[in-house]
């Protein structure tokens, strides 16, 4: 198992087409690193990604306000 992930394998897993996908890379939505024309995509930060439902971590939520 490679320490990669292809855009096939991550538009597989979340059951969208590549274009999707490509769209999701270049809006942050999905963790990577783009060097070029290619994104590089790690399973460990797609599985973290995956696993806290795309929320980022590490970040903490700012105040919330009631507007009455």
């Amino acid at each position: 198992m490679s320490g990669r992930m292809s855009i096939p394998e991550i538009a597989t897993r979340l059951s969208i087409g590549r274009i999707a996908v490509y769209t999701m890379l270049e809006q942050g939505v999905i963790p990577a690193v783009r060097l070029g024309r290619r994104w590089i995509v790690t399973r460990h930060a797609y599985e973290q990604w995956e696993r806290t439902c795309g929320m980022r971590t590490g970040l903490q939520p700012g105040p919330e306000y009631k507007v009455t």
